[in-house]
């Protein structure tokens, strides 16, 4: 039986080595912020490859995971933690390995009967070279996050991206490359334990110029969030119950969010990804939705450690 919160020390893991480092130490620095005041004692841990190392010397009670991208989210520091025997928040190993490849992920989501995108891995030489399906479509690494790396090709373009089979490409061999949907990007965060998920809400994401990439995510007035949606009803519903049905295919745990496409002149709903480490600054998306339903940041962050545990 674990000690009560307030006597906890949580060590909370942020920056890493991804590419998306930067988002991580904001989402790392908001949650201990959070923390402080309501758990015994905050270690904040810019984490390394020495990451085991330094977990053994801290003894933590539990490890708030606030890292971004690879290694901090694609199941390898939850490999470390397992081995450790140290309770984490988010999803475990599994369910983390799984979201973060694209291609992998969309197999389990189809089968579960949730509608993602066609397209599929191509050879990154390949797509530099010739279009691979009809545009317009996008281009993005098959294991990466925070739209790092996406091209949009848009229709009537008369070349590829050349830039994706150029010696300066560091993110894999093969690239998803999926038909452009176009219309509303929506958002729907999901919480969940072992009493199953519940979607929070839905945010409808405006970027003020070009599509929703890296720099619409994270720059000052990149983009502008609706929140609720303005959507019919029976989509506002699809959406809710296709992020549970991700969330619980993918057997994520604490909070995900599932991004998607809505073609409203189609009337055609399709999910993107799934993120098992969202951003967790008090303004990203899912803390956001919290806050929408009644659960503000320092709840949101206190439950998560609640929710931690080894084996998830």
């Amino acid at each position: 039986m674990r000690a009560p919160l307030e006597t906890l020390h949580v060590a909370v893991l942020m920056g890493g080595i991804s590419s998306e480092r930067e988002v991580s130490l904001t989402s790392g620095a908001g949650c201990a912020d959070a923390l402080e005041g309501q758990v015994g004692k905050v270690t904040r841990v810019d984490a390394g490859r020495d990451l085991a190392q330094v977990l053994t010397e801290l003894k933590p009670d539990v490890v708030f995971n606030a890292l971004h991208g690879a290694w901090g989210e694609d199941g390898c520091v939850q490999g470390i933690l397992e081995t450790l025997g140290i309770p984490y928040t988010h999803s475990g190993v599994l369910a983390s390995a799984l979201a973060m490849d694209k291609d992998k992920s969309k197999a389990v989501l189809h089968a579960a009967g949730v509608v993602v995108p066609g397209g599929g891995l191509f050879d990154r030489h390949e797509v530099a070279s010739r279009h691979v399906i009809e545009p317009p479509y996008v281009i993005k690494p098959n294991a990466e996050g925070s739209s790092v790396g996406v091209y949009l090709v848009r229709e009537g373009a008369n070349r590829p991206v050349a830039e994706v089979g150029e010696d300066s490409w560091t993110y894999g061999e093969q690239v998803m490359v999926e038909p452009f949907i176009a219309g509303k990007e929506l958002a729907v965060a999901v919480i969940g334990d072992l009493n199953g998920p519940r979607a929070l809400t839905i945010t409808d994401i405006t970027p003020t110029k070009g599509f929703y990439d890296y720099e619409a995510k994270y720059s000052p007035g990149g983009s502008r969030h609706v929140l609720p949606a303005e959507l019919p009803a029976h989509v506002f519903d699809k959406a809710l119950r296709q992020a549970e049905l991700a969330h619980a295919a993918m057997g994520c745990r604490g909070v995900s969010r599932s991004d998607f496409r809505y073609d409203d002149v189609n009337d055609v709903l399709v999910l993107l990804e799934v993120n098992t480490q969202p951003g967790m600054t008090p303004t990203s998306l899912a803390p956001e939705q919290a806050a929408y339903v009644g659960m503000d940041y320092r709840t949101l962050v206190r439950w998560l450690v609640e929710d931690a545990s080894c084996r998830r």
